[in-house]
């Protein structure tokens, strides 16, 4: 049987929509941008990363005006992943393990409200693990935790240069410590039950 070009592309865009139906999105906020974008993009499972701003109250903002701490936006960083690969659960593990979750708007020598922390959610389905994964981590800690958890109001995608920063600056500015992100690479998610 001959399979023609149209057959072929139809092929593709139906793998497509199938992808697009088998990842889910949540949006960190973890201090610099740059940093939290190279380190979740390691993860396996992880399909794709975006920094930008969210849950703030201008229109477009860009880096300069968010910068200001005028804006109320906060760096951020969309995770798209998926699920058959690696848990909400275990990213926002992960997430905890890349921040000060104490911290009130400082991460690193970072300081501002824009370097603030936050997990911002657009399905409400999700926010049961979120709050699991919040309930334990609170247990590590005395003090409570300087960490947003909130739905997702808005998000703006960084002007092209703040995309994949790390990886086009190979020596640039990261608060994280490099041993984090070959952390990051070695994760693996463990999917048996009696090691949760």
């Amino acid at each position: 049987m001959k399979i023609t070009d149209d057959n072929m592309m139809n092929g593709l865009a139906e793998d497509a929509k199938k992808s697009q139906k088998t990842t889910k999105d949540i949006y960190l906020a973890g201090g610099c941008f740059w940093g939290t974008e190279h380190y979740f993009k390691q993860i396996e499972g992880v399909t794709l990363t975006e920094v930008g701003f969210a849950n703030g109250h201008t229109d477009n903002p860009t880096y300069k005006e968010v910068y200001t701490d005028t804006t109320g936006y906060a760096e951020t960083v969309l995770v798209r992943f998926r699920p058959d690969v690696v848990s909400l659960e275990f990213l926002l593990q992960m997430f905890f393990k890349a921040i000060d979750p104490t911290s009130l708007n400082k991460q690193g020598h970072d300081e501002g409200t824009r370097y603030r922390t936050g997990v911002y959610y657009t399905d409400p389905a999700d926010l049961p693990v979120i709050e699991k994964v919040f309930a334990d981590e609170q247990k590590n800690y005395e003090q409570p935790l300087a960490v947003e958890k909130l739905p997702l109001q808005n998000f703006y995608t960084a002007e092209e240069y703040h995309q994949d920063y790390l990886d086009k600056n190979p020596d640039g500015y990261c608060h994280l410590p490099l041993s984090l992100f070959e952390f990051a690479r070695q994760a693996k998610e463990s999917k048996h039950d009696d090691e949760i």
